[in-house]
């Protein structure tokens, strides 16, 4: 096999979202050019990177402060995702109980209970943890649930000969194999993750500021009239979640590699 074939690959890989991102870019300029919108609805790309360059160390100062919020509660949800599955697993009753109130959590109007959050823990970081690691735990909950009752029972058949515990099979062969599902539905998370921190950054009731982050930040330019700073904030917070779920999938490679199958698309 020619070994440049690989290299060849990867760079396919990288220039096809490339080109597709400067074709949407290019339809968007002569659009708007064109007079299809106003600027204060729809802002024109060069202005947006102006926006993005002037305004690099206000967008910079927030970005890391909703990065941190959006790793942290994604965090929170991997770990309280798994041991909530693991606990649902071993129990039936408890499935049965906590099951329809996770799906339930996922319909919580959080302007509602915001103002009760921010009673407990006040106007710093845990409110807008929780709020993230809410809109996260679900897809780490079912994907990981699902994993676990779809092991393969004869892979346990040689660990009950062994008198192996319930706990002991679970560690040794039902985790393992629920691992991956688990990483999966955390880069499922992400995909709504900073769309979690912008509801926490806006509806916890904290001042805005050079560092309230990010949602704050496109909020704040929309009421000022300022959309290029809206929209230049709105593309750095795409760009974390695209560099969050790359980041996770490597992860994934590094945490569970039985589960990793070389395929053309990126995992």
């Amino acid at each position: 096999m020619n070994p440049r074939n690989p290299m060849r690959a990867r760079a396919l890989r990288m220039l096809l979202p490339a080109a597709m991102l400067l074709a949407l870019l290019g339809a968007w300029e002569a659009y708007v050019d064109g007079g299809g919108a106003s600027r204060f609805v729809l802002p024109a790309p060069h202005s947006v990177a102006e926006a993005l360059w002037n305004n690099g160390g206000l967008l910079w100062s927030n970005f890391k402060t909703t990065a941190v919020e959006v790793v942290l509660g994604i965090l929170v949800a991997l770990a309280a995702g798994f041991a909530a599955a693991a606990a649902m697993h071993f129990s039936t009753a408890l499935r049965r109980a906590l099951y329809p109130l996770a799906v339930g959590s996922q319909a919580v109007p959080f302007l509602l209970v915001a103002p009760l959050l921010v009673f407990w823990w006040g106007f710093g970081i845990l409110p807008k943890l929780a709020i993230i690691a809410v809109v996260c735990f679900f897809p780490v909950l079912v994907t990981t649930l699902d994993a676990l009752w779809s092991v393969d029972p004869d892979q346990l058949k040689p660990l009950k000969t062994l008198d192996a515990s319930r706990w002991q099979a679970f560690r040794v062969a039902e985790a393992p194999a629920a691992l991956p599902a688990a990483l999966s539905g955390a880069k499922i998370a992400l995909a709504v993750g900073v769309i979690a921190a912008f509801i926490a950054e806006t509806s916890t009731g904290a001042t805005a500021g050079p560092s309230a982050g990010l949602g704050w930040e496109i909020v704040n330019d929309i009421t000022a009239l300022r959309p290029e700073r809206a929209y230049a904030a709105a593309a750095v917070l795409t760009c974390l979640s695209i560099a969050c779920f790359y980041t996770l999938a490597l992860a994934e490679r590094r945490l569970a590699p039985w589960a990793h199958r070389p395929r053309g698309e990126v995992r």
